[in-house]
């Protein structure tokens, strides 16, 4: 029997906390572990309870969910962030990206939609409301800016196959039944990936490969 994902839901409002974790104790296959309502506590919540997923709200006190994504990941590179916030502007949408979060959901989404999303983050894939699909869309059809050069380590051909298979919302199983490689051997090439890169994210990686046209949009969806 597959292990419950471990859910830790960080909002300052408590009602939306007890409406999510009422929907979320009708899936047999998720348990949530824990609330916060700020930021600050995420972070504390986070070294106690070790969640798989952690959804973050954007706008609360003492520290917001974007401050606390970049702490979060710079102490676990790895942790599983899905945004669940009101605000869909790029002031918003693109720091919590760049600071780490896999997913990013608005609060108007459907109740199976929340579920998959957190499905998708816990499997290490990147799950984004359509609307923040098409900012990102509209990001990447910008030329880069002068400064942004290629990195100085250029990636190897099997990374760059794993890399244009992230691109396409493929978690790291999927990737090594593609490949014929080990799991392991994919977590590898995505973490050399991501440091080369420069990346903080695998949705990170997947806006990347497809501003360099490693993958298409096609492909992504």
């Amino acid at each position: 029997m597959n292990q419950k994902i471990r859910v830790l839901i960080t909002d300052d409002q408590a009602i939306v906390r007890k409406g999510i974790q009422a929907l979320l104790a009708t899936e047999s296959h998720i348990e949530v572990v824990g609330e916060a309502e700020n930021g600050k506590e995420a972070i504390r919540l986070v070294e106690k309870l070790k969640p798989d997923v952690i959804l973050m709200d954007l706008q609360m006190p003492e520290m917001g969910g974007i401050e606390a994504i970049g702490h979060i990941t710079g102490s676990k590179p790895n942790a599983r962030i899905l945004v669940l916030t009101s605000f869909a502007t790029d002031d918003k949408v693109f720091p919590a990206i760049k600071a780490g979060a896999l997913g990013y959901l608005l609060k108007d989404s459907s109740p199976e939609e929340l579920i998959q999303a957190i499905q998708q983050v816990h499997r290490g894939e990147s799950s984004l409301h359509p609307t923040i699909a098409r900012k990102v869309l509209q990001e990447l059809s910008r030329p880069l800016a002068p400064e942004q050069k290629p990195t100085d380590e250029p990636l190897t051909e099997r990374e760059v196959d794993v890399l244009r298979l992230v691109a396409r919302g493929m978690g790291n199983q999927q990737i090594a039944d593609q490949l014929i490689i080990s799991e392991a051997t994919v977590r590898t090439h995505v973490s050399n990936i991501l440091s080369k890169l420069h990346l903080a994210s695998r949705t990170q990686a997947a806006l990347y490969a497809l501003q360099k046209g490693l993958a298409s949009l096609d492909d992504a969806g």
